[in-house]
């Protein structure tokens, strides 16, 4: 059975997954979050944007939220 599970985690670390934001191929285990903890590792429970895109994604939405004059002024 320990087998059996390295052989389905070879196969899960040599997929690589196309980012939906900037379309550019990566690597599945290293260069993309993991969604899902409680399935196990299977390429359903990673996410579709890579690490860089959704790094930048917050970093921007953050800074946009910062800057905004939405508080009273009291």
């Amino acid at each position: 059975m320990e087998l059996d599970k390295q052989i389905r985690l070879g196969h899960l670390l040599l997929t690589n997954r196309k980012c939906r934001v900037c379309f550019e191929i990566k690597n599945l285990v290293e260069d993309f979050y993991r969604t899902r903890k409680n399935r196990g590792p299977v390429p359903s429970s990673y996410s579709y944007e890579c690490k860089e895109c959704t790094i930048k994604r917050i970093k921007d939405s953050r800074i946009k939220i910062i800057d905004n004059d939405t508080y009273p002024d009291w």
